[in-house]
């Protein structure tokens, strides 16, 4: 058993679980949905290809920095119409989208270490792009850890791991507290974004997870995420 750890920081991330139509959510945290469409494009995993060896995947959230919730107003038109199957010149639709501001999330992916390990080798060098929950919102920093697989659970490599955001007038980031995300077998708050089929089928089910704060320690690594 082993833990892969992710270094998720970018201007702009959305991670959405109950986005219907034309208002698009997004959770304060990264989704488990959305880390492993991540993975699978560092995979080169296509979307009709099975993802049940990712979703045995235990995963957690170290919120470094919390993201700002913003807006963004959208309009578009030739917008196809269900009941005659063409699009509509002359509609508008309105849509909500919603997104995180200046997040930055330490993600960790508890599992098979032969897995992980070619997880990690494939976000060194990823067979296709790398976003954070859209296509346009790219990863501000590499979101490979050189030493981000570690050979301990997962609790215990997100409270160890260094802070990936230092205050300008802090020295150290030992004894800080992150709120943590973390997933649970047997009770929790439920969480829809559990692929449950190929991301082609869009279908999820739920999962557990626990909210907590905790306190962690270690030396700066923010500039030291380079590949």
């Amino acid at each position: 058993m082993a833990t892969l750890l992710l270094c998720l920081a970018g201007p702009l991330q959305s991670w959405g679980t109950t986005s219907r139509f034309d208002e698009r959510d997004t959770q304060l945290e990264p989704s488990k949905s959305g880390v492993l469409g991540l993975v699978c494009a560092a995979l080169g995993r296509d979307r009709a290809e099975p993802v049940d060896d990712l979703a045995a995947l235990r995963m957690g959230v170290r919120v470094d920095r919390e993201g700002i919730p913003m807006r963004d107003y959208h309009t578009a038109t030739g917008v196809v119409v269900a009941s005659t199957g063409k699009p509509n010149l002359n509609r508008t639709v309105v849509s909500q989208r919603y997104y995180l501001s200046d997040a930055v999330f330490l993600v960790g992916l508890e599992g098979d270490t032969a897995l992980l390990s070619r997880i990690h080798d494939s976000l060194r060098s990823p067979w296709w792009p790398i976003s954070l929950g859209r296509k346009s919102f790219l990863p501000s920093r590499p979101v490979y850890l050189p030493d981000g697989l570690v050979t301990t659970n997962l609790l215990t490599a997100l409270q160890s791991a260094p802070s990936l955001v230092v205050d300008a007038s802090d020295e150290t980031s030992a004894g800080k507290t992150h709120r943590v995300v973390l997933e649970d077998n047997a009770e929790g708050a439920v969480r829809f974004d559990e692929p449950v089929a190929p991301f082609a089928d869009r279908c999820f089910g739920p999962r557990f997870v626990k909210t907590f704060n905790l306190a962690t320690g270690g030396d700066d690594v923010s500039r030291a995420t380079d590949a």
